[in-house]
């Protein structure tokens, strides 16, 4: 656990891969799109301090040894959470699936917590594929790209009958958390897909899922904080909001804080590092110290240590009943 000033964290890192985006894992014909995302998402990892970047070479294909080191020896993570997205368009063997974490997961008891996926243009053969996964892995969540694409099209909404579909599956196989993207776009997927509004309909019908929006809908904060606030069992997870801007943009990282505070509260946010975008030891140790930059933020709620701890790992644990 990581202690500072006396205090113990427990941190629960709910956002982050093991991908393989090397060319070699590049489908023919598509090597554009594959090249494309991972140096848009290399691109993000500019935000972070300097000190922290890596090789374009390296962040196509690490390792499991660094994987281990960059977030359990040094990052300070006590249980991580693996949210796949497969992007079999692009790469041969996918991006970073549900059977590449599970395999790495199973040689480190304890660690890990692997999420599955779904696409519902997939149709009954991916109802299939979701039984499957969770029957072999027992997973408790799944996550979301509702602007992958897929066979032509280019995204889908959660309020989407054929989405329906498979959110009455998931939670029929004791599926609980729904984690979506639905934060900056990375090229070539479209913005579009990625609003929120789709998540108030879903959300609703639900009631007995909890939906983690990752990324809280970023650029559309406001959107997602005026939807949220009024759904019980809708989530912020932190992940870019905490690796994207609190190096980068103090300022907008504390409107942006501010603003979940305010509106959703610290009971029903998440850390997640997004690694390998950005390793977590500078985000948990960052986030711990924390504070807004001035009195300019005044009318915004204060963040102390209890709540530092409920968001870095407390309200994670309890979504996917970890034993602390």
């Amino acid at each position: 656990m990581y202690e500072h000033n006396g205090e113990k964290y427990f941190i629960v890192d709910s956002h982050m891969h093991y991908w393989n985006a090397a060319p070699d894992n590049w489908v023919p014909g598509a090597e554009q799109y594959a090249k494309g995302w991972i140096e848009c998402f290399h691109a993000y990892q500019g935000l972070g301090p300097p000190e922290t970047h890596w090789t374009i070479e390296h962040f196509q294909k690490y390792s499991e040894d660094d994987l281990m080191k960059d977030v359990f020896e040094d990052g300070h993570v006590d249980v991580a959470i693996f949210q796949p997205t497969d992007l079999k368009e692009w790469y041969t063997e996918g991006f970073n699936t549900t059977e590449r974490n599970a395999e790495m997961g199973k040689k480190h008891p304890g660690k890990f917590i692997y999420n599955t996926n779904f696409d519902p243009r997939d149709g009954d053969l991916g109802l299939e594929e979701l039984k499957r996964n969770v029957e072999e892995y027992g997973c408790k969540g799944v996550k979301l790209y509702t602007a992958e694409w897929n066979n032509g099209s280019r995204g889908y909404k959660l309020s989407d009958p054929g989405a329906y579909r498979f959110l009455e599956a998931a939670q029929n196989l004791g599926i609980k958390n729904i984690h979506v993207h639905k934060g900056p776009t990375i090229w070539p997927l479209d913005k579009d897909a990625f609003d929120v509004s789709d998540i108030d309909h879903c959300a609703t019908d639900f009631p007995e899922l909890n939906f983690i929006i990752e990324h809280v809908g970023l650029p559309r904060i406001e959107d997602f904080c005026f939807m949220a606030t009024q759904e019980p069992n809708v989530y912020a997870g932190l992940a870019v909001v905490i690796g994207g801007l609190m190096h980068a943009r103090p300022k907008f990282f504390a409107k942006v804080m501010g603003e979940l505070l305010f509106w959703v509260g610290e009971d029903k946010m998440t850390f997640g590092s997004d690694y390998a975008i950005w390793e977590p030891k500078w985000q948990v140790e960052g986030f711990v110290d924390w504070d807004y930059p001035d009195d300019t933020y005044s009318d915004y709620p204060r963040l102390g240590v209890e709540g530092k701890k409920k968001i870095l790992g407390l309200n994670a644990a309890k979504l996917y009943g970890v034993d602390v």
